[in-house]
């Protein structure tokens, strides 16, 4: 008997009705289990696709490195002879919410243009969960974050960061910018559905470059206009900063955190329903 043969019977055995084929027991797209499942699959097609991104890879990891040591180089030594404090640690946490707020706009492009090729669209078709693809970016939000504040941590450990008080503070100090991080890709995807692609870059810079140049990661509050210290002290990304440094080196930690608590939470709570609406919206229409 031929080869062709052969396999022609193969076939015609566990196709032709001797076999059974397998049966999929049918599952409800509406599940919590499936949105669960769903959403890890989703946030693994996002982190896979931005790994193989160079320019991506850059502006997550390398950007945000440089500018440590830039920041390092070029006002450490004046701002620590200043305020009497090493300021490594305030520059640490700094550049890590600033990489989370900065990288945001990747995946804001990112959904522009899943939405422009019809992908969001075909995705609603398919038996996937309503939201598994809006809460699958936010976890690969999450984990670029993650992976950002570690690597930018690492290259602080290099210029003298240090956690002096153990484990417990360290792994709460590397949370709080990737909560930080969650919040603020709540509120660009609500502008991603609002807003055309330079635009959104544009108020995403605006944003990020006020929340930089205005916060005590750089110099304390005390050192700004006394008209503005009401405002520099109590801003998220200051918050955040006062929290994260004193989880890691000196200074308060209950009250900056509880406001960071606040501000992130409320920042969900305000921006994620505009920002589901535009999702969904965006899905079904493509617009």
């Amino acid at each position: 008997m031929s080869t062709a043969t052969t396999t022609d019977q193969v076939a015609t055995d566990t196709w032709g009705g001797h076999q059974p084929l397998p049966q999929v027991e049918s599952r409800n797209e509406s599940a919590l289990s499936v949105w669960a499942e769903q959403s890890l699959v989703q946030s693994k097609r996002l982190l896979i696709g931005w790994s193989r991104d160079p320019s991506t890879t850059v502006q997550a990891l390398i950007y945000p490195a440089l500018t440590l040591l830039m920041f390092h180089v070029v006002l450490g030594n004046s701002i620590s002879a200043a305020t009497g404090a090493p300021a490594v640690y305030g520059q640490v946490p700094m550049v890590m919410l600033v990489a989370a707020m900065t990288g945001s706009v990747i995946s804001a492009l990112g959904f522009k243009i899943e939405k422009a090729t019809g992908l969001l669209g075909r995705f609603y078709t398919m038996p996937v969960h309503r939201a598994a693809g809006f809460t699958g970016r936010l976890l690969a939000e999450a984990g670029r974050v993650l992976v950002t504040s570690v690597f930018v941590l690492i290259v602080g450990v290099c210029l003298g960061f240090r956690f002096w008080f153990g484990p417990a503070a360290a792994i709460g100090m590397v949370a709080l910018p990737v909560l930080f991080g969650i919040a603020f890709a709540v509120l660009v995807t609500a502008l991603a559905t609002l807003t055309e692609g330079i635009l959104l870059v544009s108020v995403i810079g605006i944003i990020s470059n006020l929340l930089m140049f205005f916060n005590s990661g750089f110099v304390p509050v005390y050192a700004y206009p006394r008209w503005l210290q009401t405002v520099v002290g109590n801003q998220p990304m200051s918050t955040t900063i006062d929290a994260m440094r004193g989880l890691a080196y000196d200074g308060p930690i209950l009250n900056p955190l509880w406001k960071t608590l606040a501000w992130t939470l409320g920042t969900i709570v305000l921006f994620a329903y505009p920002a589901v609406r535009g999702y969904r919206r965006a899905a079904e229409t493509g617009a």
